[in-house]
């Protein structure tokens, strides 16, 4: 019986002629020559779509048997796979495209287009089978890569892997990738139809279908939608225009859309995403008199850059300070106020309630290199472990505050002596009677009032006993 119908030129390419093409069978024929094809030699293919087959009376050894489950298509959910006669799944530590690559060529259904894991298509009830897989790409099966024993696992059904493969079983799934921008989960739109790939039109584009294609990809969920081919223009068909997404189909090919190719869209009118899966995105303070003030930065794809400082306030400098367990922040500088960064400016346009755990769960208008220029990168002060330097800067400023108040009432003072007609520094003696408040002449006890021809005598007030 047949175990598998691997496409894609899986046992290598032909060399000679391509005799059969849109080869359909109903299982019961007695020789492949039966069944509906086109005419012989007539084809639109080309050696690296070669079929392949793998029974079970074969030389190599049976593979356990998998599927995908609880997806929009046979080729696209929750990965599962048959042990001692029960179904189980797969956790999804160590799983990514190289897993799913695997899965699909074996399941016969194209390349992987991603490896969502979370339980993307739902939990699991029955027995966690695998975890810890780790393969190189090129087995035959997913038994055939390196695990933990069957049924050793430190997961939770929260954990399920999952694949979507580009054969999907159903010509409504299409492949999906985002382009040019600084990972696979945030960029340019792309789908696959007639082996050609093309741009989506901006039209109605938003963050419910955003979410779609981020779930799709198993990049998490959507952080933004953004118009004006905003990771750079495409150059082929636009295959996609006024797509209208719930936000809860699986794929971006089920929610309504204009038929393929038909569209009303100017050149720079891509539509782009931008997910919340980064892959490893951090986040530091840098310059700063602290750990926990200075120029903000994360690190995306391996690389450091800043925070545009547009936009920037203490809803966002309080998630960051949240994040980074700072406790609350005291201030959200902008302007390079710790220096200018080494490296590019990552975000731009974040807005936080300042409810959100991570900067990442914040509104993102624009995420990629070269957003602001150099001068614009936001900073924050936190409250959370102060340093020296930054205690030191709090003390200053407000002894500096402190004297500024004192010249301010002595000019007042002096102000108020001039409207009064009395020289500056002076008081008239009935004016200040209370005692203990004027400097006596040096060596005098008790002087005398003065005499003629003054008709009054002022007496010097000594500036500290004013203020």
């Amino acid at each position: 019986m047949a175990l598998s119908a691997p496409g894609g030129a899986r046992f290598g390419r032909g060399s000679d002629r391509i005799w059969l093409d849109d080869v359909h069978c109903t299982g019961t024929e007695a020789s492949l020559t039966e069944c509906r094809a086109r005419p012989w030699g007539d084809n639109n293919c080309n050696h690296g779509e070669d079929a392949g087959v793998v029974c079970s009376d074969s030389a190599i050894p049976e593979q356990t048997p998998l599927r995908l489950v609880n997806g929009p298509s046979n080729c696209s959910g929750r990965v599962e796979v048959l042990h001692n006669q029960q179904w189980g799944t797969v956790c999804d530590d160590t799983w990514d495209l190289t897993e799913a690559r695997v899965v699909c060529r074996q399941l016969g259904c194209g390349t992987a287009l991603s490896a969502p894991g979370r339980a993307q298509f739902g939990r699991g009830s029955d027995r966690i089978w695998l975890d810890d897989v780790y393969c190189t790409g090129t087995e035959a099966a997913l038994s055939d890569c390196r695990s933990r024993p069957w049924g050793d696992n430190n997961c939770h059904h929260g954990e399920d892997a999952g694949a979507v493969c580009s054969g999907s079983g159903i010509s409504e799934v299409a492949s999906l990738r985002l382009v040019n921008g600084p990972s696979r989960c945030a960029g340019r739109v792309e789908v696959l139809h007639n082996q050609q790939w093309g741009t989506v039109c901006d039209d109605s584009w938003g963050l419910f279908e955003a979410e779609v294609v981020c779930r799709q990809l198993g990049c998490g969920t959507a952080l933004s939608a953004p118009h004006g081919a905003h990771f750079g223009q495409g150059s082929d068909h636009v295959w996609l225009d006024e797509v209208q997404c719930t936000g809860a189909e699986a794929a971006l090919t089920e929610c309504k859309a204009r038929p393929w190719g038909e569209h009303g869209c100017n050149p720079g009118e891509d539509a782009s995403v931008v997910c919340s899966d980064q892959g490893q995105l951090r986040l530091r303070l840098t310059s700063g008199p602290s750990s926990c003030s200075g120029r903000v930065e994360v690190l995306i794809n391996d690389t450091w850059g800043a925070v545009c400082d547009a936009g920037w306030g203490l809803p966002e400098a309080g998630v960051v300070c949240k994040q980074l367990g700072c406790g609350t922040a005291l201030s959200a500088p902008g302007v390079a106020q710790f220096g200018h960064g080494a490296g590019d400016v990552w975000l731009e346009g974040v807005s936080c309630l300042g409810q959100e755990s991570l900067i990442t769960e914040c509104q993102l208008s624009r995420l990629g290199p070269g957003l602001c220029g150099r001068g614009s990168e936001a900073s924050v002060v936190c409250a959370g472990q102060a340093g020296p330097g930054l205690l030191c800067s709090v003390l200053l400023g407000l002894g500096a505050l402190v004297v500024l108040i004192c010249g301010a009432l002595l000019c007042w003072r002096r102000r108020r002596d001039r409207a009064a007609g009395n020289p500056l520094g002076h008081v008239h003696l009935e004016e200040l009677g209370a005692p203990g408040t004027l400097a006596r002449p040096q060596g005098v006890a008790n002087p005398e009032p003065p005499e003629e021809p003054h008709s009054e005598m002022t007496w010097l007030v000594r500036e500290d006993a004013v203020l």
